[in-house]
């Protein structure tokens, strides 16, 4: 069976690197799945979580706020500013950070403390709902 070399790079340290034959991830219009040969692709992600069938039948699950995507017959790369293992999530901050999110979106007195708030609860929601995805994989 062929594979496909995958590279997911946060803005600290590169998360994944290895051999697919399968990769799942939140596209900007939709979700998107990549098989190797895929035609080259350059797009935004949405922040969710990125599912790897590594070459040697496990899975690994990353979840990325949103980045780039880059997808060459032999090679995708995923680049984040965040992105954190699926077994790295800790859902007890995810919840805070949400609340806190929400507060935020609350107390907003601008349109740019809006915009932030409701970003970062987008963030935090796809952060969480990543995270139960890869606990129910488990």
């Amino acid at each position: 069976m062929s594979t496909i070399r995958v590279d997911v790079v946060s803005a600290e340290a590169s998360i994944f690197s290895g051999e697919a034959k399968f990769v799942a991830l939140p596209g900007e219009a939709g979700e998107l799945g990549i098989l190797p040969g895929h035609i080259p692709l350059i797009t935004r992600i949405r922040p969710g979580a990125v599912r790897i069938e590594k070459a040697d039948g496990g899975e690994e699950f990353v979840f990325v706020a949103g980045g780039i995507l880059e997808v060459q017959p032999n090679h995708i790369t995923v680049l984040s500013d965040t992105a954190i293992r699926g077994k790295d999530l800790d859902e007890a901050k995810a919840l805070d950070a949400r609340k806190q999110a929400e507060e935020a979106l609350k107390n907003a007195k601008s349109d740019i403390d809006l915009a932030k708030a409701t970003s970062e609860l987008a963030v935090m929601a796809a952060q969480i709902a990543a995270l139960r995805k890869f606990r129910q994989k488990r």
